[in-house]
Order: C-alpha cells, then structure tokens, then sequence
C-alpha cells in the first residue's frame, strides 16, 4: 500500500472518529432531555389527576339533594 492512499485512509478514520464521539455526546444529550421529559410528564399526569379527584369531590358537595 503506498504512504498516500494510507495517509488518506488516517484521515478518514479520524474524521469518522469525530463524528462519532459528536454523535454519542448529542445521543447522550437527547437522552438526558428524553428523561427530564418523562419525569415532567409523570408529575404534571399525578397533578391532573389529583385536580380531576379533587373537582368530582366538588361537584359532588354542590350537587343538591333529591326532593322528596
């Protein structure tokens, strides 16, 4: 093999090298995000639930009782 065409293949592995690290840290990034997003789903899911809990309670308090 002569010294150009392994030159040539040197920097092509350390140009996809490069990528590769900026892909893994943008993959690592995204997936931190993904479960910061999960964790806000999770909470505001809890909290609508317990405003829909707490509503039927209400609802139930204004209801007027059945004439007789």
């Amino acid at each position: 093999m002569d010294t150009g065409r392994l030159i040539e293949l040197e920097i092509k592995a350390a140009y996809q090298e490069d990528l590769l690290q900026s892909l893994n840290k943008t993959v690592g990034d995204q997936q931190q995000q993904i479960d910061r997003l999960g964790a806000t789903c999770r909470v505001l899911s809890e909290r609508l639930k317990s405003l829909a809990s707490q509503n039927n309670a209400d609802e139930s308090l204004d209801q007027t009782p059945p004439h007789y």
